[in-house]
């Protein structure tokens, strides 16, 4: 594979830095774009987008906390993002446009676009799903999609659970059911808004799994869930992305 660092046009045409892994081949491919999780556009996150190369996916993650921080580490630009009370909703759709329509301009793309996101960025996921067209969607964990988040919370997210109509593709949602933000109940109010719209979608609860419980280096990894929703998400994007 080759993994580098580019610029994109994202939201407003803003130039903006991005991780782009890519198989070598002709392909075609298709795309993924990563949408980091709250503290940011760190190693972790890279690695998971060299894990979508290996796996034959363009992966494109944006740095949407380019514009705070720009070239500072990821834990001070998280923290200037924290700061202004994260990314704003349009800027995150915009900036995902962006990473999509690069993907899109690469000789070696298919033209079908997923994208992935964990924590916020499952949110943000979803947010893109239903704000954009795509080809597919995975959701971890993602929180304040049905329930805002606790009053004190540093970043400021509204409900987006009155939008699962406006849903563009099929959603893979993966979840931890000792989890509180999002909790079982607001998983099962979503699943419910999803089924009654006519949605596509498959939603895997784990028990014993809280939230993140796909980040390896900290205490809430949990290694047979993130197994088995590495395989979920391995066969979703076989189904949905190919050529």
């Amino acid at each position: 594979m080759k993994a580098e660092t580019v610029t994109i046009a994202g939201h407003g045409g803003d130039q903006i830095e991005a991780y782009l892994a890519q198989p070598l081949g002709k392909g075609p491919f298709g795309g993924v774009v990563v949408i980091h999780h709250m503290p940011g556009y760190d190693r972790s996150s890279k690695e998971i987008g060299r894990r979508f190369a290996d796996e034959g996916y363009i992966a494109l993650m944006p740095n949407l906390y380019s514009r705070e921080a720009p070239g500072a580490s990821p834990d001070d630009a998280a923290a200037a993002a924290r700061a202004k009370g994260g990314v704003p909703d349009e800027r995150l759709v915009g900036d995902v446009d962006g990473a999509s329509k690069h993907i899109k301009s690469l000789a070696s793309s298919n033209g079908k676009i997923a994208t992935i996101g964990y924590c916020s960025g499952g949110r943000q996921s979803f947010l893109a799903a239903v704000s954009l067209q795509l080809d597919a969607a995975v959701d971890c964990y993602g929180a304040a999609i049905v329930n805002p988040l606790p009053e004190g919370s540093p970043v400021k997210m509204a409900p987006l659970v009155d939008r699962a109509k406006d849903l563009s593709c099929p959603l893979l949602g993966l979840f931890g059911e000792d989890d509180q933000h999002p909790s079982p109940e607001e998983v099962a109010i979503l699943e419910k808004q999803l089924a009654d719209h006519g949605k596509t979608y498959e939603f895997h609860s784990y028990p014993g799994a809280g939230h993140a419980f796909f980040c390896v280096d900290r205490p809430s990894f949990r290694p047979e869930a993130a197994k088995d929703g590495w395989e979920r998400i391995a066969h979703f994007f076989g189904r949905y992305l190919a050529s």
